[in-house]
């Protein structure tokens, strides 16, 4: 009886809060395959109409002579379907969705403390080009392990090996450090922009729980602290954008020009990508029966509120409509040690390789309706959300273990509560 009153009032405070809202009042009505293509709720008529024009940039597929002439997809939209996360697929006979960064640990960084370029291959590896030939070839295979849950029921992990060699069919340098990255989904950037960080990189409060804020460097304001990325080594939303553009698609803007042309994206495409970017909605949870209020309290219980924070709060933004919003992210955008098991053995700034940003999961039940076959984690080795959880290590070992070992009943419950956001 006593657990059923906690989960009583556990299910009344989150009604109380809204939680139902994420977005606060950005948030839009709308679970369907559609739910990730909606403008703010709060916009008002002339941020509607720029939230289209920056729409345009997003989902136009670039041609020569702007795009490339190396790059690993042709527009956003290529990786980013319905504004959400995309494929984990890279090789032959596909359009990328995911790339792989490089780095070289012998090398000096262009950038303060940033990871150096790989000599010929900078920071990242582009595997398509428009004239001649691409950079590398890379042919991804899978490995699966089997493992049991505390009550005996078996379950299978995968991990991804990539074979990477360069178009002539040589190996980049022994010492390379790669990292393999699938597209994150792009809802409620703007409001994640404008939340204050509280990192505890010394554990004080003594949970077990030390996130770092990942210092890293802007184009424009020198060093600063990142929140973008699986490993927050971007900064701000103009940088993540226009890194996009220039990284995956050769196009070439006022943050990251080429010298000796003119750029590809012009100032007004690259601020109205960033506006649309800054305003995609975030979509409202879906209603919570019995079993999905008791797995968020199992979500508090077993201590995944520990960096999947729900609740923040933004400040001020540039863009109205974002600011003063209580939203619901599930996340503390600091990096934290996710061990052994999930570490790419490449530094990023400060981040270090078993170091990584707590991915927000509002609007994760809508993942696989928004792209069917998505998956999750950086490199989209996990199937399910179970499987993701399942590979937690570091300082959410324990969060895991709680519920590896939990009853089927519970960690079903768990999963009913994540499907609902």
């Amino acid at each position: 009886m006593k657990r059923l009153a906690l989960l009583l009032v556990v299910a009344c405070g989150d009604n109380a809060d809204g939680e139902d809202r994420q977005g606060g009042d950005t948030t839009v009505d709308d679970r369907t395959r559609e739910a990730f293509r909606q403008p703010a709720a709060n916009l008002d008529d002339a941020g509607r109409a720029r939230y289209q024009a920056g729409r345009s940039p997003f989902d136009f597929h670039w041609m020569e002579p702007k795009l490339g002439p190396l790059f690993n997809n042709d527009a956003c939209l290529g990786c980013h379907a319905g504004n959400g996360r995309g494929l984990s697929q890279i090789g032959f006979g596909a359009v990328s969705q995911a790339l792989v960064r490089v780095s070289d640990p012998t090398g000096t960084p262009d950038v303060p403390n940033g990871p150096a370029p790989v000599l010929g291959y900078g920071t990242q590896l582009q595997d398509h080009a428009t004239v001649g030939l691409a950079e590398v070839n890379v042919t991804l295979t899978w490995i699966e392990v089997t493992d049991t849950y505390g009550d005996g029921e078996l379950f299978t992990l995968r991990e991804p090996r990539l074979a990477i060699k360069t178009s002539l069919g040589e190996y980049l340098p022994a010492t390379t450090q790669y990292s393999y990255r699938q597209a994150p989904p792009l809802i409620g950037l703007g409001l994640l922009e404008a939340i204050a960080l509280s990192p505890d990189p010394d554990d004080a409060d003594g949970d077990g729980i030390s996130g770092r804020v990942n210092e890293v460097w802007d184009p424009v304001r020198g060093t600063v602290p990142g929140r973008f990325g699986w490993k927050a080594n971007t900064s701000r939303l103009h940088v993540q954008v226009a890194g996009a553009f220039d990284n995956d698609m050769g196009l070439s803007s006022y943050v990251f020009p080429e010298l000796d042309r003119e750029d590809d994206v012009n100032d007004q495409q690259l601020d109205d990508a960033v506006f649309f970017a800054s305003t995609i909605a975030v979509p409202v949870a879906a209603e919570r029966d019995a079993d999905a209020w008791r797995g968020r309290a199992l979500f508090a219980s077993f201590g995944c509120e520990g960096c999947h924070v729900p609740t923040q709060t933004t400040g001020e933004h540039p863009i109205a409509a974002l600011a003063n919003q209580r939203i619901h992210p599930y996340t503390d955008l600091l990096i934290h040690d996710m061990g052994d098991r999930l570490a790419d053995a490449r530094p990023d700034f400060l981040a270090t390789g078993t170091e990584w940003r707590t991915p927000p999961l509002w609007g994760i039940g809508l993942a696989q309706i928004v792209q069917a076959g998505v998956t999750y984690l950086h490199d989209g080795r996990a199937r399910t959300l179970a499987e993701a959880i399942l590979w937690h290590g570091g300082e959410a070992e324990s969060a895991r273990e709680a519920f590896r070992n939990a009853p089927k009943s519970d960690r079903d419950a768990l999963l009913a509560f994540l499907d609902t956001l």
